[in-house]
């Protein structure tokens, strides 16, 4: 049910999951996140997902594989992502030098492939929408040949505008390709909130408020967001389904607003 898809959890020290593959309608994606103080340490395998990671603040290292990286961020509205990609069975170890928060997406996944660090300069960036639906996404892992299943990336909200808009949906009830995902959410300040809206054609429909840290599983159905006055509104999406390719369907009620002449 579209009613159970928000998720708030409590940040604590370590890896912690803020939700799993196999409840509340969820088949694809697991998403933990990472929180370690200045001089903390932490472990983490996933012996038959495939995991992305990405750095929300903090400075640090990662290590896998025999290798290691030194990963810095200031901030996610300050700074474009440093991500790695870690294949099925790979261990990683987190080492940080100042305090430190990373997400983690994790779907099942053949064995095989090498861990890859994305850093910022190889992220795409890309400007979509326009006027009260303007916003900035960015691609991490999308187009790559690295990743197996998972697609990821970030959407940035200035105050008060929409994204995933016009309202579209992935759930291949109309000949698109079935993708599940999540939208793990930052708002800037902190004290704000937006709104995350899900609804079927058929009248399913749930409006959640979200705050700094809430994530949203989206398990099917049209998904637009918006963020409130005054308020930055930041979000990690990651998906897994059928076909790795971003391919959405658009509301046929709301498809117009592309015919507007732009002001």
């Amino acid at each position: 049910m579209l009613s159970e898809t928000r998720y708030r959890t409590i940040r604590s020290e370590g890896v912690h999951v803020l939700q799993r593959r196999g409840e509340r309608g969820a088949r694809e994606l697991t998403t933990r996140r990472l929180v370690l103080p200045e001089g903390g340490s932490a472990e983490f395998n996933a012996a038959d997902e495939e995991t992305v990671v990405v750095l929300q603040h903090g400075a640090g290292t990662f290590a896998a594989n025999g290798e290691s990286w030194k990963v810095q961020r200031s901030s996610v509205f300050t700074e474009r992502a440093t991500a790695l990609y870690l294949p099925p069975g790979q261990p990683l170890r987190v080492d940080a030098t100042s305090a430190l928060e990373a997400v983690l997406v994790s779907t099942p996944a053949p064995p095989g492939g090498v861990p890859v660090l994305q850093p910022p300069s190889k992220v795409e960036v890309n400007d979509r929408g326009r006027d009260a639906y303007t916003r900035e996404v960015h691609n991490i892992f999308v187009g790559d040949s690295y990743v197996q299943r998972l697609m990821v990336g970030e959407t940035f909200n200035p105050p008060g505008k929409w994204s995933s808009y016009p309202p579209h949906k992935h759930d291949g009830r109309d000949g698109e390709p079935t993708l599940e995902e999540v939208y793990y959410y930052r708002v800037d300040p902190q004290s704000g909130f937006g709104h995350q809206m899900l609804y079927t054609a058929d009248g399913e429909s749930v409006v959640h408020e979200v705050r700094d840290g809430d994530l949203v599983l989206l398990p099917y159905g049209y998904h637009p967001v918006a963020a409130a006055p005054g308020y930055r509104l930041y979000y990690l999406w990651a998906i897994a389904g059928a076909q790795r390719k971003l391919a959405v369907y658009e509301d046929p009620a709301h498809r117009w607003i592309h015919d507007v002449q732009q002001t």
